[in-house]
């Protein structure tokens, strides 16, 4: 392939799921894009065709992941329901990963639409700050303010039950926490 020759479609798919299966962090669509000549929009859609041909691809805000079937056995996971304004959003999330916990994502109940998911994917103080400064660039607004009460789901996974309950505690203390 040339510089400048664009990946046809079954070929630049195949090589969007190789590269995310073996990738060890999330890839931007940007940066799929640079590697097979083509638009970022390009591969939206292709990821669009991948998920409907059941590939587990998820988006997040740092870029597409690919969720591999296998958790560690010893990993927790569990739901937590917490309540707080937009701005402690970075609180939260940095109360979360302080604890050794990854939010995987955030649900509501919207009064229109029903349940809304959105990917997280947030593990260490870096990509809490990273999750914030994108939602603050495209001028975007946390789900939690598209509920009546800012009442919110997080799915939250760690590697032991105790840094669950320590990050409970102390978003008990911080009154974000709903019991």
């Amino acid at each position: 392939m040339t510089e400048n020759e664009k990946m046809l479609g079954e070929e630049r798919r195949q090589l969007i799921v190789e590269t995310l299966r073996t990738a060890s962090r999330p890839i931007p669509g940007r940066e799929l894009g640079e590697m097979t000549n083509v638009s970022r929009q390009v591969i939206v859609g292709d990821i669009t065709l991948l998920k409907a041909r059941n590939q587990p691809i998820m988006a997040t805000s740092q870029g597409y992941v690919y969720m591999h079937a296998q958790l560690a056995p010893e990993r927790c996971e569990k739901t937590i329901v917490c309540r707080h304004a937009p701005e402690q959003t970075e609180l939260e999330l940095n109360i979360f990963v302080d604890n050794g916990v990854t939010v995987k994502d955030v649900k509501i109940e919207h009064p229109v639409y029903g349940d809304l998911t959105a990917s997280i994917m947030v593990s260490n103080r870096n990509d809490v700050k990273e999750f914030i400064e994108k939602v603050s660039q495209v001028n975007g607004v946390f789900l939690l303010k598209l509920t009546d009460a800012g009442i919110h789901l997080h799915t939250v996974m760690a590697d032991n039950e105790q840094q669950i309950i320590n990050a409970e505690d102390a978003l008990r203390k911080a009154d974000i926490l709903v019991e």
